[in-house]
């Protein structure tokens, strides 16, 4: 079954919008940390961040803001970010890259985000988790 993206994701803030603006996002993220920190598979990730997770979180739901056509908080709070430079100094490969799809991939399936919302945004998740992978491998 092929399943046609709706065009209007990435243009404006229809993405912020279908993924429940920041009520929604802030969701998706407490779920992608709390499914980082139950998948034994997502150790590897897990032991990258803090044990106290509140400030990734925050630091998280504001990009994520952002980056899915809403208010710019990231920048706002923390200044201008680019993604995979801010990640070289971790050791990001492919295990690595794997975790974290997988970690995003559950906490979207559980959000009640469209079907077709749902695969675009794992599609677009997936190119800057890909670039992080490859900006760090090139230490």
């Amino acid at each position: 079954m092929i399943i046609k993206n709706d065009s209007r994701y990435g243009v404006a803030d229809y993405s912020y919008k279908m993924a429940g603006e920041l009520p929604g996002i802030t969701k998706l993220v407490k779920d992608f940390y709390h499914t980082m920190n139950s998948l034994s598979e997502a150790n590897i990730i897990r032991n990258m961040h803090p044990n106290d997770l509140s400030e990734s979180e925050k630091k998280l739901t504001y990009f994520l803001s952002g980056w899915l056509g809403g208010p710019k908080l990231y920048a706002k709070h923390y200044g201008s970010i680019n993604i995979p430079l801010s990640h070289k100094h971790l050791k990001v490969g492919i295990e690595e890259t794997k975790a974290w799809l997988l970690c995003m991939k559950k906490s979207v399936d559980n959000q009640p985000y469209e079907s077709d919302f749902k695969i675009y945004l794992m599609e677009q998740l997936s190119v800057p988790a890909e670039r992080i992978r490859v900006v760090s491998s090139n230490q």
